[in-house]
């Protein structure tokens, strides 16, 4: 065997897997040759790299790989206690405490989201399949069913009559903008993570936080269950006034609604809480009901004529009663003294007074009109502006009328913003899709689609209708809104083809759906909030029964629509569904303008088209409609919602306020600070608290500034940024310096806009300087929870080992802490302000609670990674089935709102190559030297004595005949060539024969550690994968493997980490604090 020793070197240089692939290959050509024989050729002399010498120790052998056969383990040889095989040794620590990435996306992939099973399914060992519904069956349809309700059919004309076409556009227009920018805020809301069943309260709950939400939710619950009391009375106002008129029992209408209103309600809330299933069904009858009944309104319009139209009859511009002008059972509208009219104008007022004088004016005509002339009858534009009526006046004029005269007057006063108040219920419905969030197939697709898509078709025919009616009906019959004018009919039904009756029976029925499902939600909306124990007094509201019915809830929702029942007035209701509607959707709008100006890591949404000016648009459109409508609503609406929201906060927690004395920002900023220290934040508010670790030059200058620069690349998280450094000395020596120092990191801060802060600790060893900035940086709630820190450079040409004793110890402190580290090594290669296109790779080896996935969101955020797309690679170990991986982690992604390229790559190789056994060896011999220098204390003097003195005892280029000795069997079979480069700290032996006989037989001697073997070839194996797939790639982020337990693998796990990164050109190195930084959920 052959020894051969190079001198002088500077930094180690290292065989790359792509060449010892080389190598074995040609190996193995000459050994078919050479009798089994393996010789590995390396060019002797002043080999450079990167224009530095290298200094390599040459031995041919017969064999590397068994050379340490007996002594390295293969699969049967692993650690019993251990689940990880060898060649994911290196982060065999990690996957024992935080376990494979594959059983976590397995897990994600089984999560439905839904209702929770009854106590009786559990028994039963039975739970609720998730529906799948799509968007059409999920969210389109039941939209459409809960837009389109009673105002459509009974108050629609009447809007148009009075508001005229023009300023009818605007109300629904208005209305229709104000539940679109809602939809498009709620749409962001609602693809911004899993939504279980508990639509928007959940939504705004989660968004706004518990007082929020529980106010909102509190006021939705209430405008859904005064809307089941408006949807009754409507019901009611159909069967009593227009279906069957003859079982009225008193003469005031109002009481017929209290009365069959209460018997309504009692019927439908046993429906509600006997058979929930009917109601589902029932809901289905409905909606077809509605959509027969809309096509059979067009169809009509289209059809309308003068021939086929009901009459009315008119006396100058005053409509009148049909009944007020029968004669012997026709229809007599004539103007003479034996006609009704004369009767009721002249002789029962004894021919004297205004209602006679009117009649006796030659102007006013008595006429019997078309009511329903067509679209072509040219009726618009005397239907284009607004005939708003006092009440008690006749319907479309200023003057008084009188029932007793047969005219149609106004019960209500009427004017632009009391007719939106009114009409604004006929738009909500808008959250019927993401209350049944928990029964979609793909929430995050089908509620953006399917409520913008329920809201365009609902706007549209709003609008048609509200043009079509102003052409195709008289403007007096318009005014009427009970009809009576043609007989205490339905003007709709009569427009309507074929027959009224269609209408009548269709509007009935799904209107009672429409109060179905307002009873059968209102309660579990109830019993969702009760449950979150926001609310401490609406806990006995979260018991349920045997069946899992919300019974109580029932009984509290019932009793609310009774006194909304018991205003009897449809006009009276609305405006108070209004209030609540508006007040929910305008904290959805807030909600979304919100989190997208805070720009909250946890914030993304899958739908796009969405934006926080829009979204202020909507808060501020529902703010004005709540106090244009009527603002002593409105005022009390804010004060219930104000009310529940200190309720809220005062049982949650006793605040401390601060006194004041040091005025405002003083004690808001410390009730910030406590408010902050009340309990670590919700895994949706986690942002990276950076603490930037500066390391300083000589001249106590920012060595790398860089790395505040990539701060403020990840400052899209709006996160704290503390940029510190340590100075070794005495803090009474160093004091001005230290002042100088953070001048130079302030001002380093500035030019990059970095918003934060910066200090300097004076310390007697940087590594207990930076395990104290570590612990203590940071005030109060307002602390660090990231560390980012540079990698330690040059680590094998230190003298000393302080340079990467410092890195290895700020590891452990920041994992003993519990931080979140970011190693960023190549630092200078990231970008300043430059545009990168390419790719970001991410390898996810082991899960640290999202750090992976959410490192890469961030960045995107910067202009200069804006460009780069997201690739994401996880390695499938031996058992585990790369198909389904890859599968349940594009699963995954799409729940994150994350959009990248997936692979999975499987690391199934169990054989150990020999270039792993040669840097196995390498490694261990440089630690060996390294505690040689140490325990002998060589003087650095002595060393470079040595280095710049060639001609005492030594030679740049030495071969050595090693002395024949007695070698066991097993020591025989290690004779063979291995190439091996060994780095020594600025300082390299030159050997002298006898020292290089000694080395020789040292190399011979050494036994690899096993688990050094088995760690190496992790990082061998796992480089060959990461070079291989991300050789191109901007940047490469992976996990940090964990630091050795011991401070005697300190040196191996720095080479652990050099081989691991080899051959890429930016690398960020992450290990996660333990905890979840990112959630799928909303």
């Amino acid at each position: 065997m052959k020894f051969k020793v190079e001198t002088v070197s500077e930094q180690t240089a290292f065989i790359s897997p792509e060449e010892n692939e080389a190598k074995e290959s040609g190996s193995k050509e000459s050994g078919t040759k050479e009798s089994g024989t393996d010789s590995v050729d390396t060019v002797p002399g002043d080999t450079s790299k990167n224009g530095k010498k290298v200094h390599i120790v040459e031995i041919e052998s017969e064999d590397v790989g068994a050379a340490h056969k007996a002594d390295v383990p293969g699969d049967d040889d692993e650690d019993p206690g251990s689940s990880v095989s060898h060649h994911m040794a290196l982060y065999e620590d990690d996957l024992q405490d935080s376990g494979k990435v594959s059983q976590l996306l397995r897990q994600i992939a089984n999560y439905q989201a839904g209702i929770t099973p009854s106590p009786k399914e559990f028994t039963k060992g039975k739970a609720l399949k998730k529906a799948n519904l799509g968007t059409v069956l999920g969210v389109y349809l039941p939209c459409i069913q809960n837009i389109f309700g009673i105002l459509l059919f009974v108050r629609m004309t009447w809007i148009v009559g009075m508001a005229g076409a023009l300023e009818s556009f605007f109300i629904v227009f208005i209305s229709c903008l104000t539940t679109m920018l809602t939809s498009i805020s709620m749409s962001a809301i609602a693809t911004n993570g899993v939504v279980p069943a508990g639509g928007s309260y959940f939504m705004i709950s989660r968004a706004l936080g518990p007082e929020f939400g529980g106010a909102v939710g509190v006021l939705f619950y209430l405008g859904t269950s005064v809307a089941s009391a408006m949807y009754i009375i409507g019901a009611v106002e159909i069967l009593v006034k227009f279906i069957s008129p003859e079982i009225s029992i008193f003469d005031d209408v109002f009481h017929n609604y209290r009365l069959y209103g209460t018997c309504v309600l009692i019927v439908l809330a046993l429906i509600v809480f006997v058979g929930v299933n009917f109601v589902s069904k029932f809901a289905a009858l409905s909606l077809a009901c509605v959509i027969i009944s809309i096509l059979c309104i067009y169809i009509g319009i289209f059809v309308s004529n003068a021939d086929t139209s009901v009459e009315i009859c008119v006396l100058g511009d005053r409509l009148l009663d049909s009944d007020s002008v029968m004669l012997n059972g026709s229809f007599y509208c004539v103007k003479n003294e034996s006609s009704p009219i004369y009767q009721h104008y002249c002789v029962d007022n004894n021919f004297t007074g205004d209602a006679c004088d009117y009649y006796n004016n030659d102007d006013n005509v008595a006429r019997t009109m078309k009511g329903i002339p067509g679209i072509t009858s040219g009726v618009f534009m005397e239907n284009f502006m607004n005939h708003y009526t006092e009440v008690g006046n006749v319907v479309g004029t200023s003057d008084p009328g009188s029932r007793s005269r047969g005219e149609v007057i106004a019960d209500i006063t009427t004017s632009f913003v009391i007719l939106l108040a009114i009409y604004f219920p006929s738009v909500t419905g808008i959250m019927a899709g993401s209350n049944r969030s928990g029964d979609l197939a793909d929430a995050q697709k089908s509620i953006p689609t399917g409520t913008i898509l329920a809201i365009a078709t609902t706007s549209f025919v709003y609008v048609t209708t509200v043009f079509f009616f102003a052409a195709c009906i008289e403007g007096p019959l318009l005014r009427d809104k009970y009809g009576i004018s043609i007989g205490g009919n339905m003007l709709i039904g009569k427009l309507a083809w074929p027959n009224e009756w269609v209408i009548m029976i269709g509007s009935f029925l799904s209107t009672l759906g429409a109060g179905l499902q307002s009873l059968t939600g209102a309660p579990r909306l109830l019993q969702a909030i009760a449950k979150d124990n926001v609310i401490p007094f609406l806990s006995v509201f979260k018991k349920t029964t045997k069946r899992g019915e919300p019974f109580r809830a029932l009984l509290l929702t019932a009793a609310i629509s009774e006194l909304g029942i018991l205003l009897a007035s449809l006009d009276y209701i609305a405006p108070i569904i209004t209030m609540f509607f508006l007040m929910c959707y305008g904290f959805v709008n807030m909600a979304c303008a919100l989190q997208t100006l805070l720009q909250t890591p946890s914030w993304r949404p899958r739908f796009r088209f969405y934006h926080w000016t829009l979204s202020l648009l909507g808060l501020t459109l529902c703010v004005t409609m709540m106090f244009i409508s009527s603002w002593y609503y409105a005022l009390a609406a804010i004060a219930l919602a104000i009310c529940i929201y200190k309720y809220i906060e005062y049982k949650g927690a006793e605040k401390e306020w601060g006194d004041g004395i040091r005025g405002l920002a003083m004690s808001a900023a410390r009730y910030s600070l406590l408010k902050l220290q009340e309990g670590p934040p919700h895994t949706k508010n986690w942002r990276p608290q950076l603490l930037v670790l500066m390391k300083l030059d000589e001249n106590h200058q920012p060595k790398y500034p860089k790395l505040v620069k990539f701060a403020s690349q990840l400052k899209a998280g709006r996160g704290l940024t503390l940029v510190m450094s340590v100075m070794k000395g005495n803090f009474c020596e160093n004091f001005e310096d230290a002042q100088a120092v953070k001048e130079s990191l302030d001002k380093l801060m500035k030019n990059y806009g970095v918003k934060g802060f910066s200090d300097v600790c004076v310390s007697e060893t940087v590594s207990e300087g930076i395990c104290h900035l570590i612990q203590n940086a940071g005030l109060g709630g307002l602390k660090h929870n990231t560390i980012v820190i540079g990698w330690p450079y040059g680590w094998r040409k230190e003298t000393e080992t302080r340079n990467y004793k410092v890195f290895i110890d700020s590891v452990r402190n920041t994992q003993a802490g519990e931080k979140t580290l970011l190693v960023l090594k190549n630092i200078n290669q990231f970008p300043d302000s430059e545009k990168l296109h390419g790719t970001i790779d991410v390898w996810w080896i082991v899960h640290d609670g999202g750090m992976l996935m959410l490192l890469p969101f961030l960045l995107r955020q910067d202009r200069s990674w804006k460009h780069c797309k997201l690739r994401i690679f996880t390695v499938a170990q031996l058992e585990d089935n790369s198909i389904e991986m890859k599968k349940d982690l594009k699963s995954y992604l799409y729940q994150l709102r994350i959009e990248a390229d997936v692979e999975v790559v499987e690391m199934n190789r169990t054989d150990i190559s020999a270039y792993t056994y040669e840097r196995t060896l390498m490694m261990e011999q440089r630690t060996q030297i390294l505690r040689d220098l140490q325990l002998n204390k060589i003087e650095p003097q002595q060393i470079m004595d040595r280095l710049y003195k060639p001609k005492q005892n030594t030679a740049h280029k030495v071969t050595f005949d090693t002395v024949d000795e007695e070698e066991d069997e097993e020591e025989d079979e290690t004779d063979g060539s291995v190439a091996l480069e060994i780095g020594v700290n600025k300082s390299q032996f030159t050997f002298s024969p006898q020292d290089g006989r000694a080395f020789n037989r040292q190399i011979q001697d050494t036994k690899l550690a096993t688990k050094n073997v088995r760690r190496m070839h992790t990082a061998v194996h796992l480089n060959k994968h990461i070079v291989e797939k991300s050789h191109d790639a901007q940047l490469v982020i992976l996990n940090l493997p964990a630091p050795p337990k011991q401070k005697a693998g300190d040196e191996n796990y720095m080479e652990y980490l050099e081989v691991l990164t080899e051959g890429l050109e930016r690398v960020l190195m992450v290990r996660g604090s333990g905890r979840e930084v990112i959630t799928i959920y909303s």
